[in-house]
């Protein structure tokens, strides 16, 4: 029980019964993210980079010795990175894309590895898209729909297009804009008196449009 990873704690608790009445994060992450294009201007995927909170990343190291103290290789991480993505499949990896207004899918996730810096675990994975698209407008959100985690996209440099055409260009929009976060309560769907998509109302939400 001491290697069990937090993340699949919290999994446990939204699938037994977090309700949107009563939800609130209780794990912080701070997210950058790629899109990766490929040499004919089409999106082949996102990659991303997620450090979580302290708390968060001394639960999960709990029974993980490294060889040097307070100090971890990819290597003697491998076993927890493999867990967070696999506990991470249930939740759509929390991104979620639409290429000119059409869902676009996303592959399981590839080159993925935990790295431990200033006392928090820092989590790279890369989402390739099923079909690579070429959309005018992708529009591309993070957030976890039942509000357990908690996103905030990193002041500094939160995306970054790779091998995008020169002229495309992108706009971010965090949850702590009002006008977001009330476009997103209007569209919110309730079953039962839950809200089935609480946590859209925090959303990062990031728009690439290339003419």
């Amino acid at each position: 029980m001491s290697r069990l990873n937090a993340w699949l704690f919290a999994a446990l608790v939204v699938v037994l019964g977090s309700t949107a009445a009563c939800a609130h994060p209780h794990v912080w992450i701070t997210s950058t993210s790629e899109l990766l294009y490929a040499p004919d201007g089409s999106i082949t995927g996102v990659r991303h980079a997620w450090t979580f909170d302290d708390m968060f990343s001394s639960y999960a190291l709990q029974g993980i010795e490294g060889k040097t103290k307070g100090a971890y290789t990819h290597e003697e991480l491998a076993p927890l990175a493999q867990t967070n993505v696999d506990s991470l499949k249930e939740f759509g990896y929390f991104t979620f894309a639409k290429a000119d207004g059409r869902k676009a899918k996303f592959e399981e996730p590839v080159d993925y590895f935990l790295d431990y810096k200033d006392g928090l675990l820092v989590l790279h994975f890369t989402l390739p898209l099923k079909t690579p698209v070429k959309p005018r407008v992708l529009a591309l959100e993070i957030f976890d729909p039942t509000y357990f985690v908690d996103f905030q996209l990193a002041k500094k440099e939160p995306v970054r297009l790779v091998g995008a055409p020169a002229a495309c260009t992108f706009d971010v929009r965090r949850p702590n804009d009002g006008a977001a976060s009330a476009q997103a309560l209007g569209e919110q769907n309730f079953t039962g008196g839950s809200n089935a998509n609480y946590g859209a109302m925090f959303a990062n939400k990031i728009t690439v449009t290339c003419p």
